[in-house]
């Protein structure tokens, strides 16, 4: 029991479980979706973002400064767009906070908070993984919008189901809480004759 977790707040290289952890996260990591990705954010953006080395270190270098990513979701707009500022630095915290305008945008551009990475995942290389997942929902959601912006094969991408949201009325409403009053049962008339054990049923 006294090795249990050694090496567990090691900030070097992984041991025992962490490693083990990091291990399954690097298998989800798909080279055949980076091979995709790359392209798409090549033609979406232009020649001026070039490309990256291929493998995962090479994507995570490439991403890692945050400007390839905000002039990505830049791209998606016609005016106005999302990130007014976009500067390449070699500060840690210039490169995070890069990187936090294209999440940011991101989720205004729609993709949901379960499809975002975090930070660290790609500036750490925690979860490159995850990375590839935003930009993947990104992708879709460009595809799904069909807004003249999107630069590239549509078959790379799925078309996200559109969302059908139903608007229900407040008669309706009142109407369902109490169908659900009535499914719950009543405790008028209630009576306790013939229990003969146990406490009384208490009915909030």
């Amino acid at each position: 029991m006294a090795t249990k977790g050694v090496g567990m707040a090691n900030k070097g290289p992984s041991y025992g479980m962490s490693r083990q952890v990091q291990d399954k996260i690097d298998s989800k990591y798909d080279p055949e979706l980076e091979l995709i990705l790359v392209e798409w954010i090549s033609r979406q953006c232009g020649s001026g973002v070039g490309k990256p080395e291929t493998g995962k270190m090479g994507f995570q270098s490439w991403l890692k400064d945050g400007c390839v990513l905000s002039e990505l979701i830049n791209s998606l707009y016609t005016a106005d767009k999302p990130v007014k500022k976009i500067q390449s630095s070699t500060m840690a915290f210039k490169q995070m906070e890069q990187i936090s305008q294209f999440l940011n945008a991101a989720e205004k551009y729609g993709v949901t908070k379960t499809d975002m990475f975090q930070t660290v995942d790609l500036w750490e290389g925690k979860d490159l993984a995850a990375v590839q997942r935003t930009l993947s929902a990104l992708g879709s959601l460009a595809v799904t919008k069909d807004e003249g912006t999107y630069n590239g094969d549509p078959n790379w991408f799925f078309k996200k189901a559109q969302e059908n949201k139903r608007d229900f009325s407040d008669d309706q409403l009142k109407a369902g809480k109490n169908v659900i009053g009535l499914q719950m049962g009543t405790n008028r008339g209630a009576s306790q004759e013939g229990m003969s054990y146990g406490r009384p049923r208490q009915i909030l």
